[in-house]
């Protein structure tokens, strides 16, 4: 699977999350979306982004943090919780995809 494929919906939900507490969702959900369309862009053209799966990693990685931390704080469950185990479960995506060299790209041959 690409990264791609689940960055866009992972960056629309920490936006529509953003947008009530207008903090840090908002702005890490927009860097995800357009992280998620380079990444689509370069897949169009044949190519990795592997600038992208950095961007990616690093906002899912803080993610983790940030909202773990709060959790463990606060023990919400809602929106902490969950933000914090999406983040999780999307970092480790995206460590796997940059252990295994990325996209694959499908020859022209193929």
């Amino acid at each position: 699977m690409h990264d791609f494929c689940l960055t866009i919906p992972y960056g629309l939900v920490l936006m529509v999350g953003g947008i009530t507490s207008m903090g840090g969702g908002l702005s890490a959900g927009f860097l995800l979306l357009l992280s998620g369309f380079v990444s689509l862009k370069a897949f169009q053209k044949r190519r990795n982004s592997y600038l992208s799966m950095i961007l990616e990693t690093g906002c899912a990685l803080t993610l983790t943090w940030v909202m773990g931390q709060r959790y463990i704080q606060t023990s919400k469950i809602m929106p902490t919780g969950i933000v914090a185990a999406i983040s999780a479960l999307m970092a480790a995506f995206y460590l796997y995809k940059i252990a295994t060299g990325g996209n694959r790209i499908p020859s022209k041959a193929e």
